[in-house]
């Protein structure tokens, strides 16, 4: 027997069980990190991303969720350049986070930009939230989706806040963007940038004072324990990103890269829906756990916006003067809106 014949039934071998292995190598696991805890609203809408994914794809991608930070050491800028470079498959991150490396997506957070959580919706849907997505691909990045966050909102240890000057000498976590430093030092406060994983123990031991975020961050993170007062001042916005490392995006199937847009738009629709209804809950829940909330009336919320309507033209720097207009067209308007509760 000939050397070729002998060895005949062995390749025959290997090739089937390449074929009988096929399936196998199709299916994918992707690691989607996020910065907050599984049971914080962008925990839900990460794993409500996972469920709709595997659902879409009937199985062959499987979203594998990691909260608190864990797979980038709480840095959320880390995160960015983790996807860009691939060490990371997926992440939700904010739109501030983006901010430090693309300006553009700093027009959503204009104080008081949007009348109501529609029109904030609308502007993240149309052509400015496409254009935010589309700056992405600098970052080697695949934004799938845009997803609403709750307007923010300041609590601290100190006292009420219901006018601009109650902020006066507050040391308040802010997050690692010029745009809320500009915002918060000329009303007299001193904002603070932090890392958010440092935020909980530098409000136990008085570091800071306060901190401000949408109204489910001090629940999902126990601030209630260390912060006595909440104020619906509803003063800025940001939203979050679901987005890929392009390499890994590039590597699916025009089919599944079809099914997981759909489930990321889906998961955006879930994460509206649920936010919005679920703000007067969350801030009823935080009363009940001892922090004092005050609602400002039309004429203090008035004042706050007269203070950022002073205070735009130093913003658009930090925008770019051609996001800055075209959010502030979106919107009908050359001033900020009355985002009331």
């Amino acid at each position: 027997m000939t050397f070729a014949a002998m060895t005949r039934p062995l390749l025959l071998s290997a090739a089937l069980g390449l074929v009988l292995a096929a399936p196998a190598a199709a299916d994918t696991t992707i690691r989607l990190a996020v910065g907050d805890p599984i049971a914080s609203a962008v925990g839900a809408a990460a794993q409500d991303f996972a469920e709709r994914a595997e659902a879409a794809t009937d199985g062959a991608v499987t979203v594998q969720v990691f909260p608190d930070g864990v797979l980038f050491g709480g840095d959320q800028n880390v995160a960015v350049n983790m996807v860009q470079n691939g060490s990371l498959d997926a992440v939700i991150l904010s739109t501030s986070v983006y901010a430090s490396f693309e300006p553009c997506m700093n027009a959503i957070s204009l104080p008081y930009l949007f009348a109501d959580y529609d029109q904030f919706a609308a502007y993240l849907a149309g052509e400015p939230g496409q254009r935010l997505l589309d700056s992405l691909d600098d970052l080697n990045t695949e934004g799938l989706a845009l997803m609403i966050r709750t307007f923010r909102h300041v609590t601290n240890s100190q006292r009420p806040i219901a006018a601009p000057e109650d902020l006066e000498g507050l040391n308040l976590r802010v997050p690692n963007n010029r745009l809320w430093v500009e915002f918060f030092g000329p009303l007299g406060a001193n904002p603070t940038p932090m890392a958010f994983t440092e935020v909980y123990t530098a409000l136990q031991l008085g570091t800071i004072d306060g901190q401000e975020n949408p109204v489910e961050v001090p629940l999902a993170n126990r601030f209630y324990e260390v912060q006595d007062y909440l104020s619906l001042t509803g003063h800025l916005s940001d939203g979050y990103i679901l987005a890929f490392n392009q390499d890994r995006w590039n590597g699916l199937d025009e089919d599944t890269q079809a099914a997981l847009r759909t489930a990321a738009q889906e998961t955006a629709d879930f994460k509206l829906e649920n936010d919005v209804n679920e703000e007067d809950r969350i801030v009823a829940e935080l009363e009940s756990r001892g922090m004092e909330v005050n609602r400002l009336t039309a004429e203090q919320r008035g004042a706050f916006q007269d203070k950022a309507v002073a205070l735009y033209p130093n913003f658009e720097s930090l925008v770019g003067a051609e996001c800055m207009a075209q959010a502030l067209e979106f919107v009908g308007a050359d001033k900020p809106q009355d985002n009331s509760q």
